[in-house]
């Protein structure tokens, strides 16, 4: 059945504060109807806050991958099973595609038993987006490589929308991504104007539905917003040509930017 529905979702913890980021949980809330629409039976996040791998994509091949935020009440924390065969397929697509990929598990020396960490950048979409179902949406963890070039990120998203074809199962694609990240002089990454411009350009080629137009974006835009969205779009990009995409929220209550949008395929 292949990938029947995408997203971009933040990961800032605020996101499930109601408070604080009221206009973003909102989206997250709308993001979490419209996966339950689509069914899908396994969710590829691709997170940039899990292993880091000088030079490669990574694929998480644990049988289970399980994580908490801490300080937060009542408890935010999930354990989900890995979709291990999707995951392999991914991983041989990706080298299929000539990119340089990892595969990567944790603890036991056997894959199947092990149970790698989950990071925020995964568990705050999964808790809006199948995480919290019983049974809870199975999982596959990618992570982009920001010293590849953003070519081999759109390569990448179609290499895995590619693997997703390959299973009889309904298959969703998260991009998790918080966008700039200097919008406050007293923030951990100080200010920039670049953060601003740069979540403006965003907004506007998601309003538009335009992805493409993120191939155009200049890096140095990009390290001057200190933005951590830009990979993981990419390679939705690459996942979602010709798919329909919608707008659904944008706001920077504090130091960085949050968006949600949504995708579907034509027909």
């Amino acid at each position: 059945m292949g990938l029947v529905f995408a997203a971009i979702a933040p990961h800032g913890g605020i996101a499930i504060d109601d408070e604080v980021a009221a206009v973003t949980r909102t989206g997250m809330e709308e993001l979490g109807r419209l996966f339950d629409d689509a069914q899908p039976e396994t969710a590829v996040v691709v997170t940039p806050h899990n292993v880091h791998i000088s030079n490669a994509l990574g694929v998480i091949v644990a049988g289970r991958v399980a994580g908490k935020l801490d300080g937060m009440k009542p408890p935010v924390e999930l354990d989900v099973p890995s979709d291990t065969e999707l995951a392999w397929r991914v991983l041989d697509a990706l080298g299929a595609a000539g990119l340089a990929v990892a595969a990567v598990s944790f603890g036991s020396n056997d894959p199947g038993l092990a149970v790698a960490p989950m990071d925020w950048g995964v568990l705050i979409p999964l808790w809006f987006m199948g995480g919290r179902r019983e049974p809870p949406v199975r999982l596959v963890v990618v992570t982009p490589a920001r010293d590849l070039p953003a070519s081999d990120h759109v390569t990448a998203g179609a290499a895995i929308a590619s693997a997703a074809a390959q299973i009889d199962r309904r298959v969703a694609l998260i991009a998790s991504a918080d966008h700039g990240h200097a919008h406050l002089k007293d923030g951990p990454f100080g200010y920039h104007p670049g953060a601003a411009e740069y979540d403006a350009l965003v907004s506007d080629i998601i309003r538009t539905d335009q992805l493409e137009r993120l191939t155009s974006i200049d890096p140095e835009l990009v390290e001057n917003a200190k933005a951590d969205s830009w990979w993981q779009m990419l390679m939705l990009h690459g996942a979602t040509r010709g798919w329909r995409g919608r707008f659904i929220s944008y706001e920077a209550p504090t130091y960085f930017g949050m968006l949600t949008a949504a995708y579907w395929p034509l027909g």
